[in-house]
Formats: C-alpha cells, structure tokens, sequence
C-alpha cells in the first residue's frame, strides 16, 4: 500500500512535461502559452499542478476562472502572470489589483470600478470580443466603447482582446471557426484603425491550437490537451489529416480501495431501487466511492473498474458514497485492494473517455467532477501494480 487514502487522485509529473514541451514544439518560442487551470486545473489539482508549471518554466502564464482561483495561486506561491476568463465581481476588484491580476472584461461597470481604485497599480486589461458563441464579449461598437473607457482610466491597461470559438471540437467541418476568426481579424482592424490598439491578442484554446496555427497569434490558451486529453474524436482525427504529429499523455489516476467483499446468493438484489439481481451466486466488492465524490450515478449498471488488473463491472446504482462491483471471476481480492476507476493496472486501462462513453457525456466533464477533497498525489513514471 503506498499510501493510507479510501479515495485519491495520483498525478503523473513526467506526463504533464511532455505535454507542455508538447505544446510548445507546436506554437514556437515566440507564442506565450497559458496552461488554463481554471475548475481545480480541471480535476487534477489547482495548486500541484500551478506548481510543477511554475517551476518547470515550460510556459507562461496562467489562466484561471475566478478570483478565488487566482488568490488560491497567489497564496501558495505562484508567481507568474495569471489571467482570470471569468467576470470579478465589481465589489472585489481591489483584491485582483493588489495581487497583480490581469482580467478579461466586457462590462463598463468593470472598468468604472477600476477607475474608482486608490491605487498606484494599473490593472491589464483584455477586452472579450463577440463573435459567434453567444457567451462572454462585446459586438464590434461595444467593443469600441470600452476600449475608449480603458484608455481613459488611470488603473487600466488595455493590454489584449480575446475570442473564444463556438464549434472547434465537435465536428471535422471547421467553416463555422473559420467564419469567427474571419471577423475576429476584421474587428481588431477596425479597433487599430480607431487608435485602440492592445499588445496581446488570442484566440486559441486546445483544438485551435492543433488544427489552425493561423489562430496562435501572441497567446495560446492551453486547456484540456495539458492533461493528455484530447478535445474530441473529431479534433483527433482533424489534427492527424492535418500532419500533426502531437502525442498526449494522460496525467490522472484516480483509485479507491476495496471497503469489503461479501458473497450474495443467486437471485438476490443489489443497491437502492433493486436494479440489478444475481444469476448465479456472486462475490461483490464494496468501493467508497459514489456520486457526491464525482463518479457518476449513470454509470451504473454499466461501468465497469480495475482490480488486480481485470475489469470488474458495476452492480446496481451508484449510491452517494458507495458502489458495488462484480468480482466473483476475480481470484483473490481482498479488503483494501486498489480499485482503479480512471487509469491502468497491469495490462488493462480505462480513460476518461470511456467513462464519458458510459456516461454520455465529454471527458471535460468526467475529471473536472472528481471531488476537490480527493488527494492530489505527484508521481513520476508509469505506475506498477501487480
């Protein structure tokens, strides 16, 4: 037993470094590159995985969602610049200046409770440009305003202009990308032309990233490929007609251990609602682990978990904290064996895309679900598990 955890997250720090040298290889020397480790750096950890890409100086700076996040970095060291995506409330701005945080913006209430500061420090700004999702951003004449408000408040710094697209990941036809970054050009010609020039300007996440290098610009926006986990299937298969030769490394494993094997009868029920009844006489293992922990309630009677390297299925619902599964053609399992829900054992793997298969959902939504008070464990190398 390595260590005394029911439930933990294990994070591999030679993976992480492939994949940031990975991503660098792609857009060049001259490209900032943002790691984005915004929702607890998507499951595997916000202050490990923070740390390791500040002293790895593999990039940088960082991308976060909210203040909270960004204070959370600043606390435990974290030096490098960081972008905050997400809006800050107009009451906490004076936090985010003193802690020398950039912000993305798209309201004027933003920048007139900037100007309001008393404060010598000049806050960079990044303007959030409209141009085809529907979130987040301002249309061309919005744009045109705020950027006039920054140049006039002493606290800000117009410093980029951002755009976010709308369908990169999820179809091989990138006509609907193509048109966005089409006006995402023509109104940063219009905001030069109109003396509201910025520095910095970024378009890019993950899958833009691989697919289109015309969109890395001054700063790529690193998301879900920082943890060896590709944006879809179609932005796979886009990226390898394209000649990319990127290969990602998964960084997360996250296990259990067996809290008890038992025998039930044939014909006897398993879990809440009495979905799933024995055929045969059955040896359970009991996980402590449900939905309140991230493992999805539609997993059951369908996933399936690793134990001493064979696939165990799930039997009945996924409670909040326990579930059960099938080890009856599992010889020799014992009380405390690792469970393995995301990763290898010995010659089987589940990803997060199988879980998300299971569950019908994205990958995205599989790891940055695991629960936040799940340890983050850093390890090197592939795992060994007899």
């Amino acid at each position: 037993m390595t260590n005394s955890h029911l439930n933990w997250v294990e994070i591999d720090r030679d993976a992480l470094r492939h994949n940031l040298r990975a991503f660098r290889g792609l857009i060049g020397p001259r490209v900032k590159l943002m790691p984005v480790v915004k929702a607890n750096a998507y499951g595997h950890g916000l202050r490990l995985v923070a740390e390791f890409i500040q002293e790895s100086r593999a990039a940088d700076w960082l991308g976060v969602n909210s203040l909270d996040e960004a204070l959370e970095l600043r606390s435990a060291g974290i030096s490098m610049p960081i972008l905050l995506l997400g809006h800050v409330p107009v009451s906490r701005l004076s936090e985010a200046a003193h802690h020398n945080l950039r912000l993305t913006v798209w309201n004027a209430e933003t920048v007139e409770g900037l100007s309001r500061l008393n404060t010598a420090k000049r806050v960079p700004l990044h303007v959030k440009l409209e141009t085809g999702t529907g979130r987040m951003g301002l249309d061309l004449p919005a744009a045109k305003r705020l950027a006039a408000r920054i140049q006039r408040c002493p606290t800000c710094i117009l410093e980029g202009y951002s755009t976010h697209f709308a369908n990169i990941e999820d179809t091989t036809d990138h006509t609907y990308p193509a048109s966005q970054m089409r006006r995402y050009e023509a109104m940063l010609k219009v905001l030069r032309a109109a003396g509201y020039s910025a520095p910095i300007t970024h378009a890019a996440c993950t899958a833009a990233a691989m697919i289109f290098p015309a969109t890395h610009r001054q700063l790529v926006r690193l998301g879900i490929g920082l943890y060896g986990l590709w944006p879809s299937r179609e932005t796979m298969v886009s990226a390898r007609e394209r000649g990319a030769g990127l290969i990602l490394r998964p960084i997360l494993s996250w296990k259990t251990r067996v809290a008890q094997v038992k025998s039930l009868p044939a014909g006897a029920y398993v879990g809440y609602g009495c979905t799933f009844r024995t055929t045969r006489k059955t040896r359970l293992a009991v996980l402590p682990i449900g939905y309140s922990d991230g493992y999805d309630r539609r997993l059951s009677n369908t996933g399936h978990v690793l134990i001493r390297g064979r696939r165990a299925p799930i039997r009945g619902r996924i409670c909040m904290n326990a579930c059960m599964v099938d080890v009856t053609d599992i010889p020799g399992v014992r009380l405390e064996d690792e469970a393995v829900l995301i990763g290898s054992q010995q010659r089987e793997r589940i990803s997060a895309e199988q879980l998300a298969s299971w569950m019908g959902t994205i990958n995205y939504e599989v790891v940055s679900r695991i629960n936040p008070l799940h340890p983050r464990l850093a390890r090197s190398g592939r795992p060994t598990h007899g």
